[in-house]
């Protein structure tokens, strides 16, 4: 691996450790009061689309990427 590919390569997992990216499967309301609080600290970057669990189940799943730092 040249200098250039290794240091390419740091970087890039740098980038990726500054962020987690998780799927939360609740009821709306339970996924309202955790967007609330990861908003207001500061750690929410994106919020998905809420998509229906299915069937007979009330609650949503949503995709979540939240600042480790």
């Amino acid at each position: 691996m040249t200098t250039r590919e290794q240091a390419y390569t740091k970087a890039n997992q740098q980038r990726a450790a500054q962020y987690v990216e998780i799927w939360i499967v609740a009821q709306p309301a339970e996924i309202a009061s955790m967007v609330q609080v990861a908003s207001a600290s500061g750690r929410l970057v994106y919020l998905g689309p809420p998509h229906p669990v299915g069937g007979d189940d009330t609650r949503q799943r949503r995709y979540l990427r939240l600042r480790t730092r």
